[in-house]
């Protein structure tokens, strides 16, 4: 059995309650909030060709219950948000999201495909979104139309470079699949040269719909193999990583900005973890690769304390990835079977 490579195990934080607090260590001051299951693209990992089962408006959570549900987690540590979907942005009371979550003491991000984030620069200026996720899978328009199924290229670039003027801190995420975009690799770290941005590129993972398996894999050895194939290695100089991070990150002597490599398949990084998610209609997931869920907004809807659920679900979370630690257990497509769609968990 192939055993997955992980690092140091976390201690525990002051300022983090019990509640945030798993039975390994692991304290959980980062909330990602998916804000809707629809989107304007329909990129192929992230959601079955047929689409998905959205869930009714009714079971979506309201502004109101974003913001307090995220009050709660704020008050027993959580200090960093990041608004996922779908497409957040699509959303129509999204400004009002930001400016309520804007009044708590959290650094706040979102993760976009930048297709409409023109539209916006005014909000994440009035309400401090200082850094933006920008989903890009590759630099060619007739291949990124067959990734994402839709057209939007040249909009989603012109608006990398716009919010690099506006002076946001941009990472821009690629989802690397073998034969179809890992020959990008080199023209995505070029990106870096002129524009002070992080290019990441993240191994392709399972979910329901998404035909996974893993040969389509582009793993980080191998990213790193082609990199200094073309590069001289005194060239490539690897950058500190914060213990929480999940990239191991890297830069191109004489280039702006920094490449990094996101491996939560060949090279997972469990033990640092300190990422809770709520999905768009209120429930909690405690690792992104499991099928398990608890509900916040039923009880919250009811006048009832979520208090205890949250600590119950954070401390039922598993060492590593749910449960499977070694690659031939992650490899097996029955383990992925009953977990969300991307789109429905929140990128």
């Amino acid at each position: 059995m192939t055993k997955l490579k992980t690092n140091s195990v976390n201690s525990i934080k002051p300022g983090i309650s019990d509640v945030l607090k798993d039975t390994f260590g692991r304290a959980h001051n980062y909330l990602r909030i998916s804000l809707t299951e629809r989107c304007n693209l329909r990129c192929t990992y992230c959601m079955p060709a047929d689409g998905v089962q959205l869930s009714s408006k009714s079971h979506i959570m309201t502004y109101e219950e974003i913001y307090s549900i995220a009050k709660e987690f704020v008050k027993h540590g959580v200090t960093k948000i990041r608004l996922t979907g779908g497409e957040p942005l699509i959303r129509k009371d999204v400004s009002l999201i930001l400016e309520k979550l804007a009044s708590l003491p959290v650094q706040l991000t979102m993760t976009t495909n930048g297709v409409i984030a023109d539209q916006f620069i005014k909000d994440f200026k009035k309400y401090g979104v200082k850094t933006l996720n920008v989903s890009l899978d590759s630099l060619d328009a007739t291949k990124n139309k067959v990734i994402t199924r839709r057209s939007y290229f040249e909009k989603v670039y012109q608006n990398i470079i716009l919010l690099v003027n506006e002076g946001v801190n941009v990472k821009v995420n690629c989802v690397l699949m073998k034969g179809v975009n890992d020959d990008e690799i080199i023209s995505f770290i070029k990106l870096s040269k002129e524009l002070p941005i992080q290019v990441r590129f993240i191994e392709f993972m399972p979910f329901d719909g998404n035909k996974w398996n893993m040969k389509k894999l582009v793993s980080l050895e191998e990213v790193l193999s082609k990199v200094n194939e073309y590069y001289k290695e005194s060239d490539v100089i690897k950058e500190a990583d914060a213990f929480n991070d999940t990239t191991k990150s890297y830069r191109i002597k004489g280039y702006k900005g920094t490449f990094a490599i996101i491996s939560s398949v060949t090279n997972p990084f469990c033990d640092g973890c300190n990422r809770i998610r709520l999905t768009a209609n209120g429930r909690i997931k405690n690792c992104l690769f499991s099928s398990e869920e608890s509900d916040l907004l039923t009880p919250l809807r009811s006048g009832e304390s979520i208090t205890d659920i949250i600590k119950k679900s954070i401390r039922s979370k598993r060492k590593i990835r749910n449960g499977m630690d070694t690659l031939e257990a992650f490899n097996k497509p029955d383990q992925h079977l009953k977990n969300r769609s991307m789109i429905t968990i929140g990128g």
